[in-house]
């Protein structure tokens, strides 16, 4: 067997049958859950627990990551969602019109991620608004990361119904 071959064979090509792509999924939404507006929930935790310092170091950089979302939102929004929103409809008619698998794996990865991020924007203007800090700042965060998670949880559902559907029709077809 030769070298080419043997990549493909490692790496292939159909991403629904692909075990880096559902191991790529799962650490895609652990980390989006993690990681609330920048910030490690664990912080959110320590502030909660212990007050303090860990509550001021949690609004500082709640603080810095909302005025950078905001920031870029504000200069280059509408470029950035123009372009979400041509790549995001590129992959999906590549995926569902035409039946490309890579593209309709990448869309299943991208769509619920730009819902994390139309979230994380409406999060960042209501901490912005309402100048949150203490108890309603935690409480904006952990809500967040609950719309996250069951954003995850949806987006998980939904594409192993789709990719056991891909593999057994392509499994039922003989190819």
């Amino acid at each position: 067997m030769d070298l080419y071959n043997s990549i493909f064979e490692l790496i292939d090509m159909r991403s629904f049958s692909n075990l880096w792509f559902w191991i790529a999924l799962a650490v895609m939404w652990s980390t989006a859950s993690h990681w609330v507006l920048g910030v490690p929930y664990d912080m959110v935790l320590r502030a909660r627990r212990n007050g303090g310092q860990a509550q001021q170091d949690l609004e500082d950089l709640v603080r810095i990551n909302t005025n950078r979302l905001l920031f870029i939102a504000r200069v280059s929004g509408l470029w950035i969602l123009g372009l979400a929103c041509f790549v995001l409809t590129g992959l999906a008619v590549l995926g569902f019109f035409y039946s490309l698998e890579i593209a309709q794996a990448l869309f299943l990865l991208g769509f619920p991620m730009s819902i994390v991020g139309a979230l994380s924007l409406s999060t960042a203007r209501l901490i912005e608004q309402e100048e949150a800090g203490g108890e309603l700042l935690r409480k904006r965060l952990a809500r967040h990361r609950l719309y996250v998670q069951i954003t995850g949880v949806i987006s998980i559902f939904l594409t192993a119904l789709w990719g056991m559907y891909q593999n057994l029709s392509i499994g039922a077809l003989g190819g």
